[in-house]
C-alpha cells in the first residue's frame, strides 16, 4: 500500500473530531489538561485543523505518523514539496503550517542553547554538539559552520559559511580565514552535517580540515576540532586524534 493511500472498507463509519467525546477533542484536552499531555498525532491535528472527506484529522495525523514509523523527527525532515507529494490530505497551506510550527521549534530550542552557552567555555565536543545539533542534525542537505574562540575558548562568533547538497558542500578557505582575521579569533572549530546519518568523514572531509589547520596555522589561529553531527550522533576529530 502506498503512503498516500487511505483505503476505507464501503461500511466503515467515519467518526469526526465533533463526533468525538469532550475530553477526547485535542484543543480541550490541551486547555484543561496541558499541552504535554496530547499524543503527536493529537498535536499533528491541531496544527492541521481539519481531515479530509472520509477521514477525520486525527486519522489523518496517525496515517502520516505511520508512513515515518511514528518519527517526528522523520516527519522534521521532509520539505513542504515532500509532504504534499507524500500524504493524500496534505496540501500547500497544511505542509507549510506544520514546516512553521516545527522551525518555531528549532528556534526555541536554539534560543535557549545560546542562553545557557553564552559566556560557558567550549570544554570539549559535547559542548559542541549540543551547541550545533539543533541547527544541523535534521537537515537534508550539508551545511559547514565555523565557531569563531576567544583565547579563553568562549564562542565570540558562530556562521554558516557554505550550503551544498545531500553530499558535499564547497569551503572557501581564503573566506574563512579573511573572517577569522575580521573577529581577532583565537581558536576555530569546524561543524558540518552529514545528511545520510554516516558519522564517520569522507575522504574531502580530511582534505578540507588538513588544508583548513594548515591555513590557520599560518597565522597563529588553532583549529580545535571538527565535529561532523548527524541524526544520530556525531563524530569528533579531536576525539579520535586526528587534530
Amino acid at each position: 500500500m502506498k503512503q498516500d493511500e487511505y483505503p476505507l472498507p464501503a461500511d466503515r463509519q467515519v467518526i469526526l473530531i465533533r463526533d468525538l467525546a469532550e475530553d477526547d477533542k485535542p484543543r480541550e484536552k490541551a486547555l484543561k489538561n496541558g499541552i504535554d499531555t496530547l499524543s503527536d498525532s493529537e498535536l499533528l491535528a491541531i496544527i492541521f485543523s481539519t481531515g479530509l472527506k472520509g477521514m477525520s484529522v486525527i486519522e489523518l495525523s496517525q496515517n502520516i505518523l505511520k508512513g515515518v514509523d511514528n518519527r517526528i523527527d522523520r516527519l522534521a525532515q521532509l520539505s513542504i514539496h515532500e509532504m504534499t507529494r507524500k500524504y493524500k490530505g496534505v496540501g500547500l497551506a497544511k505542509a507549510t503550517t506544520l514546516s512553521a510550527a516545527i522551525e518555531l521549534g528549532r528556534r526555541c530550542q536554539r534560543a535557549l542553547q545560546d542562553r545557557i552557552d553564552k559566556d560557558a567555555p567550549i570544554k570539549g565536543s559535547d559542548c559542541v554538539y549540543h551547541l550545533m545539533r539543533h541547527d544541523l542534525e535534521l537537515l537534508d542537505y550539508e551545511e559547514f559552520w565555523i565557531l569563531h574562540l576567544s583565547r579563553s575558548n568562549r564562542v565570540i562568533f558562530r556562521e554558516c559559511i557554505s550550503k551544498g547538497g545531500v553530499a558535499g558542500t564547497i569551503v572557501d578557505v581564503k573566506l574563512l580565514m579573511k573572517k577569522a582575521l575580521e573577529k581577532l579569533s583565537s581558536g576555530l572549530i569546524l561543524v558540518h552535517n552529514h545528511p545520510s546519518g554516516n558519522c564517520f568523514p569522507s575522504g574531502p572531509d580530511d582534505a578540507v580540515t588538513k588544508k583548513i589547520v594548515q591555513a590557520a596555522e599560518l597565522l597563529d589561529i588553532k583549529v580545535l576540532d571538527h565535529l561532523i553531527i548527524t541524526p544520530s550522533g556525531y563524530y569528533s576529530y579531536r576525539d579520535q586524534g586526528k587534530i
